[in-house]
């Protein structure tokens, strides 16, 4: 029997995404409480990605760093003629999840950093001085992965093609937070600071005894910065690592809803 069963699990992502996350949990036997703390929609001026997409012969590469980015740059790549990225355009991913959502539309990825962080993408890239690179990503992607790329010698277009927002509170959610979980997931930082948005003062007694699992480096360090131990990360920064080490975690460690971790 797998130690995630019966264990009170909470997934921070966004609805949209939580379910393949959800499922994987439930099929070990895990009770989870979705509690969104991010939604995204399309970007407010969408022109600077339009005319992205008509000047993708421009480029050579496209760098993906999130399945959003992927999803909301496939609206506007489906008005181009043809539909597609030019002959010519090679495509990076940070993460094997990104990677299948490219692949989902029939997009090849040329290149993936080893380690799923942005600012690992010009290793996976080769020699990119002087050569034209288009990010499409978040309105708050991390300047470090610009900062990488441009260090590197390339011409970076960082373009906003989605907004990452706090969600709204879900009150079932709180409620099931009130009554007591055993473990807690974050998979972006901006997962961590709505959190902390959205539960206000009630944050630290809330998370108080309950094991705090992230998804990777980035993440863990936003969870200490809003004052919060990391229980769980990852060596492969991906949502089947995440929910992995998990389950190695409570096979070590005995505790009940929110009881004492030893």
């Amino acid at each position: 029997m797998s130690a995630l069963a019966g264990r009170a699990v909470v997934v921070t992502r966004s609805r949209e995404q939580a379910a393949a996350f959800r499922a994987a949990l439930e099929a070990r036997g895990a009770r989870v409480i979705v509690f969104p703390t991010i939604d995204t929609r399309s970007a407010d001026d969408p022109e600077p990605v339009r005319r992205a997409v008509a000047a993708l012969e421009a480029y050579a590469w496209v760098v993906f760093t999130s399945v959003n980015a992927v999803r909301f740059f496939a609206a506007p790549l489906a008005l181009r003629p043809g539909g597609r990225l030019p002959p010519g355009v090679h495509v990076a991913a940070v993460g094997t999840a990104t990677a299948a959502a490219l692949a989902e539309r029939g997009i090849r990825v040329d290149a993936m950093p080893e380690e799923f962080v942005g600012v690992r993408i010009p290793e996976a890239l080769g020699d990119v001085r002087g050569k034209r690179l288009l990010l499409p990503r978040s309105d708050i992607g991390r300047v470090e992965t610009v900062e990488a790329l441009r260090e590197a010698g390339a011409l970076v277009d960082d373009v906003t093609v989605y907004h990452t927002v706090p969600a709204t509170l879900d009150p079932d959610g709180l409620e099931a937070l009130r009554a007591g979980v055993d473990a807690i997931t974050f998979t972006s930082p901006s997962t961590v600071t709505n959190l902390v948005t959205l539960l206000g003062a009630d944050t630290a007694r809330l998370l108080d005894r309950v094991v705090v699992a992230s998804i990777g480096p980035v993440t863990s360090q936003a969870i200490r910065a809003a004052g919060f131990p990391v229980h769980v990360e990852p060596l492969e920064h991906t949502m089947d690592g995440l929910l992995d080490s998990l389950e190695t975690y409570f096979a070590g460690h005995a505790t009940g809803v929110a009881g004492e971790l030893r």
